[in-house]
C-alpha cells in the first residue's frame, strides 16, 4: 500500500485506474495498490469439498437435536461450536472419498435407499439432473459425479453435487449450468445418515446444445 498526496490532482481518489491500479483511504488517509482481482478456483478437488461445504452446512438445521448434541464432545476438544466439530469431522472423511455422519463418529452402518433412477434432460447450456428412490430406508444423500469421458470413475475431484435424499425426499434434482456445448457423462452414489457409501448407481450420458 502507498499512500500518495493529491492523487489523481485531487485531494482523494477512489476507483481503478487501466486496470492496473487502484485508488481508496484507509482511516482518512488516501493510497494506491495494484489491482488484484480476487481468486476463485475450480480445480477438481475444491469444487468437490465444495459440494460437501455447501451439503453438510445447509443442512445441519435437519440433523436431529440428539445427533447435534452428540458433536459437542469434540468441540470442546477443538473449543468450538458443535457445528464446526461436525463440519471438521466430515470434510476431513471427505477428503479421504469416505461419506459423512450425521452423529459423532463412524460407524458405517445402515441400509441404503433402494431402486435408484439417474435422469437427465439435456437443455441449452444446461443439464437437468433428477435423481429418486423408492425406498429411503437410512439414507441421507447422494453425490453426483460428471466427466467428459465415458466409463470414468467417481471421485471426488468429479464431485459435483450433493443432494438429501432420505425419508420425505425420495427425489431430488439441480440445474447443472453453464456448460459448453459436449457430450457429458454423469454417475452417482448414494450413502447413508451414518457414513456407509454405496456403489456408482449407473453412468447416464447427455448432449449439451
Amino acid at each position: 500500500m502507498v499512500k500518495v498526496s493529491g492523487p489523481m490532482f485531487s485531494l482523494a481518489a477512489s476507483g481503478s485506474l487501466a486496470k492496473t491500479i487502484t485508488f481508496a483511504t484507509w482511516k482518512g488517509r488516501p493510497y494506491a495498490r495494484e489491482l488484484v482481482t480476487p481468486a476463485n478456483p475450480k480445480s477438481g478437488l475444491q469444487t468437490g469439498m465444495r459440494s460437501m461445504f455447501g451439503f453438510l452446512s445447509q443442512y445441519w438445521t435437519n440433523v436431529s437435536a440428539a445427533s447435534q448434541t452428540s458433536w459437542d464432545a469434540q468441540a470442546e476438544q477443538i473449543t468450538a461450536s458443535g457445528f464446526n466439530a461436525y463440519m471438521r469431522f466430515n470434510q476431513r472423511l471427505w477428503r479421504n472419498f469416505l461419506a459423512p455422519t450425521k452423529d459423532s463418529g463412524h460407524g458405517q452402518v445402515g441400509t441404503l435407499a433402494t431402486v435408484p433412477i439417474l435422469a437427465l434432460t439435456a437443455g441449452v447450456r444446461s443439464i437437468q439432473v433428477d435423481f429418486s428412490v423408492t425406498i429411503p430406508n437410512e439414507n441421507w444423500g447422494v453425490l453426483i459425479f460428471r466427466d467428459l469421458t465415458t466409463a470414468f470413475t467417481p471421485a471426488l475431484s468429479n464431485c459435483i453435487k450433493i443432494l438429501r435424499v432420505e425419508t420425505a425426499f425420495l427425489s431430488a434434482s439441480f440445474l447443472d449450468s453453464p456448460l459448453v456445448p459436449d457430450d457429458y457423462f454423469y454417475n452417482a452414489i448414494l450413502f447413508t445418515a451414518d457414513g456407509v457409501l454405496g456403489t456408482a448407481v449407473g453412468e447416464q450420458t447427455a448432449t449439451v446444445t
